[in-house]
């Protein structure tokens, strides 16, 4: 809806407060990014991930000269409707919900900043710019082609049923691809989670900084730390390594950019949308080097034993919170109850799947102790 403007702040600013004052953007401190919570302090959160996003996306707006509180609100929001327990949450609960629609974070990110989010007087949600909106749904590329056909990640399974649902009222020109800072906030994420968990991996002790040798990039930027500081200890070293994956990939982009907009040459951003490619992008040669470095990952992090087994057990717990809700109403607080008469219907059960998905790592466990009197993570 219309309001007034708020100076001497921009609209886009606008959306960067409101998206820090939110509930689920505090939420975000105790969700896994890898670990779970309990694993240690130093591991990213969704929270300290979304904040390393921020600053990367800012940096590279300000080169491009792009609008640097449009790309750091879309970074700040972008995984604000992620699970409990990282993808395993994810996974679980789109199973779950494979019935009444399935769930996809990308879509709960939607709901949360129009519809979930209740503080303010006048509207549900947020109130955010359309451009904001737009790149929070679009920022990976268009969701549709020209015939409103299905693409890239939801050519199997459809686009959800909340985008679409939204975008018949507020038209989000879903066969087009976002704005350049959209772009940017999605590339920050890709540049962001490589080099961070290369940071945890390592402090978790899965793979060890030798192994970093022969894994492109990584590798590169090892050796040239070993070669200008052979005698640094272990933190520093890890430190000035990540710190040169960054710099490798941020510059990388600037430059294919570049050489994106003297080829494509857009005007405004309507051009940047109507582009048949990404403006903001890899080169080819990074977009491998990328490739390689995310298959070391997987192998050594992701899908390693310890884990998935905690991953495993997590996702048991989602299963029971929801069987457990969807039998019995009271098990909700008071105020999940609201507008709900106890049919288990698919309003009923995506009011559930929205409580569960809101949950942090922390209240998930809690509430699985308080209901069945067993913490499954740990027996």
């Amino acid at each position: 809806m219309s309001e007034p403007e708020s100076p001497p702040r921009t609209a886009f600013e606008r959306d960067r407060d409101r998206i820090v004052h939110a509930t689920a953007f505090r939420r975000l401190k105790h969700k896994t990014q890898v670990f779970v919570y309990h694993e240690g302090d130093h591991y990213r959160t969704r929270l300290t991930h979304s904040l390393e996003v921020a600053q990367i996306a800012r940096s590279i707006a300000r080169a491009l000269g792009l609008d640097e509180d449009l790309a750091e609100a879309l970074s700040l929001a972008h995984d604000l409707g992620h699970t409990p327990f990282g993808h395993a949450g994810e996974r679980a609960l789109d199973e779950l919900m494979q019935p009444h629609g399935g769930f996809d974070h990308n879509a709960q990110s939607l709901r949360i900043v129009t519809r979930l989010e209740r503080h303010y007087a006048s509207f549900d949600g947020l109130n955010l710019t359309w451009e904001t909106l737009e790149g929070l749904v679009k920022h990976n590329g268009p969701l549709i082609d020209a015939e409103g056909h299905a693409v890239r990640h939801y050519r199997e399974k459809g686009v959800p049923q909340a985008i679409i649902e939204y975008n018949e009222v507020h038209d989000l020109a879903l066969a087009s691809y976002a704005s350049a800072e959209a772009q940017v906030a999605a590339i920050a994420d890709d540049i962001a989670y490589n080099a961070h968990d290369i940071d945890d991996g390592l402090r978790a002790g899965l793979f060890d900084v030798i192994d970093l040798g022969d894994v492109p990039l990584a590798g590169q930027a090892l050796a040239e730390v070993l070669r200008l500081h052979p005698d640094l200890e272990r933190p520093r070293l890890v430190h000035e390594t990540v710190r040169r994956v960054i710099a490798a990939m941020v510059g990388d982009v600037l430059a294919e950019t570049e050489l994106r907009v003297g080829r494509n040459k857009p005007a405004c951003a309507d051009d940047v949308r109507s582009l048949g490619e990404a403006l903001v992008a890899f080169s080819a040669g990074m977009q491998e080097k990328n490739r390689v470095l995310q298959a070391f990952l997987s192998r050594r992090m992701y899908d390693h034993e310890r884990v998935l087994m905690i991953m495993e057990r997590a996702g048991r717990l989602i299963v029971d919170l929801f069987q457990a809700y969807m039998e019995k109403i009271d098990l909700l607080p008071r105020q999940w109850r609201h507008e709900l008469h106890g049919e288990r219907d698919a309003h009923y059960a995506r009011r559930v799947c929205d409580f569960i998905a809101g949950m942090t790592d922390r209240y998930a466990l809690d509430e699985h102790k308080r209901l069945f009197d067993l913490d499954p993570l740990f027996r």
